[in-house]
């Protein structure tokens, strides 16, 4: 416990020093972010201010978690290495931030709305995807776990949907692919959903917290050689992805301070894809891939919007569903104000976290005999 919470202090403490350093610095560079014309007319007014804040949101996570699990092991004589789940997880965090850092950084250069194209984002984060499917499915650690588990899971694998059914290459493929669906799906909604000053911070913060909760659960019930409990979990290096989630949530508060209403940063592509890739990585790590759609609710919400009135757009000959997509700026243009939109989101983000870890620990509770 007091290595989490050295990671979350770690994480935060960073993050709000560093935040307003690196906002000075990006400023003198001019590295401005770009507003869309057809976007509510208030957005106009953030135009020029600095984006790219997802690279001291990456650096105060990982600085957190590393100085946490150095100081820890220097007075409680844990293992001072990192494990290959929290490795892979940092991999595919700040691998999917790099993409955004050039999709950001093409869009300042330029100075308009469009950076990387879509066949290369899409090629790039296929790469980083099955290079992480790929190391968690097979690294294991001395009791034969892998941080990837070969069966998909909702709140714990599912024994019967098991994807090595046709041999180890066919599950590589079979994973990879699906790893990669994950990935894909987690990086666009978060992406989408950051287009309020503090809309994404604040939800991601409460996503991750749920991860926080699931992942010291779940360290709490590991598998053992004899079991106390009729349901336990094969998940390596848990207490280590706790440590990382309150590292993130550290870091996310920290920019927060910075990033809420009205913004003197943006965290850009560089962060949205960041957390996209974090939340992929945590839902397959923790073996929850199926509730992912339930703990990241808002940003499932918010991304169906967008594809609802996209293809509502293309099969009506120009109709369109909502004002304006993503969902948040059509409330904008019912005249919600900014801030009210911002925090009712959060409000809607917290009760799908809530409604997540109810069915996670309901689900423990009733397959080792108890009931609600």
């Amino acid at each position: 416990m007091i290595s989490i919470l050295l990671a979350a202090a770690f994480g935060l403490i960073i993050s709000i020093v560093g935040t307003p350093i690196y906002t000075k610095w990006l400023v003198k560079q001019q590295f401005g972010q770009f507003i869309r014309e057809d976007g509510p007319t208030s957005h106009q007014t953030k135009r020029g201010t600095p984006t790219m804040g997802g690279v001291m949101m990456m650096l105060a996570t990982v600085l957190g978690f590393f100085f946490s699990l150095w100081l820890s092991a220097a007075i409680f004589g844990t293992s001072w290495a990192a494990s290959a789940s929290v490795l892979l997880a940092m991999f595919l965090m700040l691998g999917m931030a790099g993409v955004g850092f050039i999709d950001d950084f093409k869009k300042i250069w330029k100075k308009q709305s469009e950076g990387l194209t879509p066949k290369g984002k899409i090629l790039l984060q296929g790469l980083i995807g099955t290079l992480f499917a790929a190391g968690a499915l097979f690294f294991k650690d001395d009791r034969g776990w892998a941080p990837a588990s070969s069966k998909i899971s909702f709140t714990r694998d599912i024994s019967w949907l098991d994807l090595s059914f046709a041999g180890p290459i066919v599950l590589l493929l079979l994973f990879i692919i699906w790893a990669n669906l994950i990935a894909t799906a987690t990086t666009n909604a978060v992406n989408l959903t950051d287009g309020l000053d503090g809309l994404a911070t604040g939800a991601a913060i409460l996503v991750f917290s749920g991860y926080l909760l699931i992942s010291m659960w779940q360290q709490q019930h590991l598998c053992t050689p004899t079991p106390m409990d009729t349901v336990c979990y094969e998940v390596p290096a848990s207490g280590q992805m706790a440590m990382l989630a309150a590292s993130l949530i550290g870091a996310l508060i920290g920019f927060l301070w910075w990033n809420t209403s009205p913004a003197t940063i943006f965290m850009g592509d560089t962060g949205s894809l960041g957390l996209g890739g974090a939340l992929a990585a945590f839902a397959i790590i923790t073996r929850t891939q199926l509730l992912l759609p339930i703990i990241a609710g808002l940003f499932v919400i918010i991304a169906i919007s967008v594809i609802l009135q996209v293809g509502y757009f293309k099969i009506s000959g120009g109709k369109r569903i909502f004002r304006m997509a993503p969902l948040q700026h059509h409330f904008e243009l019912k005249g919600w104000a900014e801030v009210n939109v911002v925090v009712r989101f959060w409000i809607l983000a917290g009760l799908f976290v809530a409604v997540s870890l109810g069915i996670f620990y309901g689900d423990w509770l009733m397959s080792n005999g108890g009931s609600f």
